[in-house]
């Protein structure tokens, strides 16, 4: 079988796997920007493509690719110590280290420099995360009511209080402001590091914020440009 082409990339504004959402669609405040290789920079593949408001992105897992893999894996909703299978989960460690991923379609931009290029919001992917492929949502086959989601259904909705002080606030630009508290209410911490006390630094949009959660309270205690 012919080796799949990477045709573009998506730029976000995370530089390393933690604080990427679990899901796409889960902040919808979070945006990218999907840029594609020189030969696929071709207007007329993305004619009529402005008609669709959601989009289905192929893309690779490319700091999960490894020689072997496992039948289960341990989601880190779950605590990271209950074990399911690998193709039950989401699981970036898979046979083939490929995502799925539905996005809001914001903009298609046909001209300027590098056009052209889609922007995009949802987004769960670092940033130079490889794409593979791009295809219209379709609600009437892609989306079903009466869907069993198995555990996800029973994590779904846990969020936490977000608290950042005055002092902070300054620190962040206005317009990451939104996607930086949608990121943090999702609880981004790995399921069996949960201790009052321990300080968690994520890196987002050339910013290093510090913060504690206690009593499903996140509160920012340092904010750092990268």
């Amino acid at each position: 079988m012919e080796q799949m082409k990477i045709i573009g990339w998506v730029r976000t504004d995370f530089p390393e796997k933690f604080g990427v959402p679990r899901q796409s669609g889960l902040v919808r405040e979070l945006t990218g920007r999907i840029e594609f290789a020189p030969e696929y920079r071709n207007k007329e593949a993305f004619r009529g493509l402005d008609e669709y408001s959601h989009l289905w992105i192929l893309w690779q897992f490319s700091e999960s690719i490894r020689d072997d893999w496992s039948p289960t894996v341990k989601p880190p909703r779950l605590g990271g110590n209950r074990r399911m299978g690998v193709f039950a989960t989401r699981s970036p460690f898979r046979p083939n280290p490929i995502g799925l991923s539905c996005v809001r379609l914001e903009q298609v931009c046909l001209d300027g420099k590098d056009a052209p290029y889609l922007m995009v919001s949802g987004v769960d992917m670092m940033d130079h995360t490889p794409v593979y492929d791009i295809k219209p949502y379709l609600a009437y086959t892609d989306s079903h009511a009466d869907a069993v989601c198995g555990f996800a259904d029973t994590v779904m909705d846990h969020e936490l209080q977000v608290v950042i002080p005055e002092e902070l606030k300054a620190e962040v630009p206005p317009e990451k402001w939104a996607g930086l508290i949608g990121l943090l209410k999702q609880d981004i911490r790995p399921g069996y590091l949960h201790a009052p006390d321990r300080v968690f630094g994520v890196s987002f949009a050339g910013m290093n914020i510090k913060f504690t959660v206690n009593n499903n309270v996140l509160t920012v205690c340092a904010i750092a440009k990268l």
